[in-house]
């Protein structure tokens, strides 16, 4: 029994296959989607997304945030931003995590929309900067 792996962005479908496993970055933490699991709908933090076929890692790849629409036959991922983990730069993304705080740091009393938008995003250029680093390490082989 399999299940169907859809990741989407906005520029393009990146994975459309059967799986035996997902597993998401949830806001909560972690959570793998397979076959027969119950409905559920959860946004996605910034973090890597792995897919596996018998027992083997067939693909990683980094999102940005999103949300999962996991069924009992389907996981439908729709990300952000999606790229492959060699495309990440941990140099670029301190960079942005570097504006990001700036913009943090001016952020006033009230404006929580605002406070809990750069907090996702500054979350997520965190998790670039890890998985970016760990994949020069060869830490994902």
């Amino acid at each position: 029994m399999t299940l169907r792996a859809e990741i989407v962005s906005p520029l393009k479908r990146h994975i459309d296959q059967d799986v035996d496993m997902v597993v998401v970055p949830g806001t909560e933490g972690n959570i793998a989607a397979m076959p027969g699991r119950s409905p559920v709908m959860l946004q996605l933090r910034g973090g890597i997304v792995t897919l596996y076929k018998d027992d083997q890692v067939v693909a990683r790849l980094f999102i940005s945030g999103g949300f999962v629409d996991m069924t009992s036959d389907r996981c439908t991922i729709l990300a952000d931003s999606v790229r492959a983990l060699e495309d990440l730069s941990p140099d670029d993304a301190r960079q942005r995590l570097d504006q990001l705080e700036a913009q943090w740091s001016h952020v006033g009393p009230g404006e929580y929309h605002e406070n809990d938008s750069l907090t996702l995003q500054i979350q997520s250029v965190r998790a670039e900067i890890e998985a970016g680093e760990e994949f020069a390490k060869g830490g994902f082989n």
